[in-house]
């Protein structure tokens, strides 16, 4: 398999053949059917206003045709304006016992549907004051307070296929979905993301503000696929600005767009379409060279690369003595060692290793849900 700019620090890891995402066929969510609703609050408060009124005239209808059951403690005369007051005050309350219902045909209206249309009216006020002020003022607080604890997260910019595919292997990784911020203008891209309890900001991931509210400055990666190159180097100069010392992780699509992403500040840059074409031809060589490679890179299989810090008590030994994992290569400052090379005879404080761990038992993959690139 060909490889191509190899990071130097301070210059990124382009790994055109070094990632892949999760198969997107096991990313799918359990099938829903769902759509958006497209009214205006202002129109669901109408309509809402709407059923008052109509459950206020069927029991004004009610108390007028059988205004001869009433009797007005007051005057002795029961008018119209008599029945609307009267009605009004019993649906909202229970009534001042200036006018009561005597005859039983009046008492078996008032208790059989006055009574269920009180509750009913109860219930659209309190749901249009929960939907429209409580709920409102709840979510800021609760968000507030999610954001507030945000800290070493990482943030994923675009939920199509590699995003939805990037959250399902960080989940299964045992990454918290409370550290998963997933940043997307598609509502419905969104929604599907909130179903794995990741936190979710709807915006422009170009835009300072966006990134600001997924609190960028505090991340530890971020994750940038937005589906175009353009648009991903826009995202990465923005991360770069608010937040330069965070991975910033891009998928770019087109070769020649690589050097563009790796100027504005890419740590790590993946070309899925070189690497799928260059895995494809290496497997004329074999018919287990995918399964093995989507192995090494997913959290599923049997075997799984991992990178982490040398231990103190590897320090000074040779990388094929060690334990529980197979060592393949050893990053020292801004060198990539392999282990056959002299100096990766003896292993030194401040390396980097990438090993091969087995997994004897793997675990199912966590589902995600995502869609199309766009």
């Amino acid at each position: 398999m060909h490889h191509h700019h190899r990071a130097r620090p301070p210059r990124p890891r382009a790994l055109t053949p070094g990632r892949m995402a999760a198969p997107a066929a096991v990313m799918a969510v359990r099938p829903r059917f769902y759509r958006a609703g497209r009214l205006s609050p202002l129109t669901t408060l109408a309509i809402r206003g709407a059923a008052v009124l109509l459950l206020v005239g069927i029991a004004l209808g009610g108390h007028w045709l059988d205004r001869a059951g009433l009797r007005d403690n007051i005057d002795g005369s029961v008018s119209f304006l008599d029945i609307v007051y009267f009605t009004v005050i019993t649906v909202t309350t229970v009534g001042y016992g200036d006018i009561v219902p005597v005859s039983n045909s009046a008492r078996m209206f008032d208790t059989f549907v006055v009574t269920p249309i009180r509750i009913f009216v109860f219930l659209i006020f309190l749901g249009s004051a929960y939907s429209f002020m409580l709920r409102q003022g709840w979510e800021r607080w609760r968000m507030g307070l999610v954001r507030r604890e945000l800290r070493d997260h990482v943030i994923v910019c675009g939920y199509g296929r590699s995003g939805s595919a990037a959250v399902g292997e960080l989940l299964e990784r045992g990454h918290a979905p409370e550290r998963i911020v997933v940043v997307d203008t598609d509502t419905e891209r969104l929604r599907i993301a909130q179903e794995w309890g990741v936190a979710t900001v709807e915006g422009d991931a170009t835009h300072n503000k966006v990134l600001e509210i997924a609190k960028v400055e505090a991340a530890r990666n971020v994750i940038v696929c937005p589906g175009r190159d353009d648009t991903a180097v826009l995202i990465i100069l923005t991360c770069r600005r608010l937040a330069p010392d965070a991975g910033v992780a891009v998928s770019i699509a087109a070769i020649e767009n690589e050097l563009l992403a790796r100027d504005a500040g890419a740590s790590i840059i993946v070309n899925p379409v070189s690497f799928g074409g260059q895995l494809l031809a290496q497997c004329t060589a074999g018919p287990h060279i995918a399964d093995y490679v989507a192995d090494l890179v997913t959290r599923g299989g049997k075997i799984e690369l991992r990178e982490r810090a040398v231990r103190a008590e590897e320090i000074g030994h040779s990388p094929r003595d060690m334990a529980g994992g197979q060592i393949v290569r050893i990053y020292r400052g801004d060198r990539a060692i392999g282990v056959l090379e002299p100096d990766a005879a003896r292993l030194a404080a401040g390396d980097m290793v990438i090993e091969l761990v087995e997994q004897p038992d793997p675990s199912p993959r966590r589902a995600g849900g995502g869609e199309r690139d766009t």
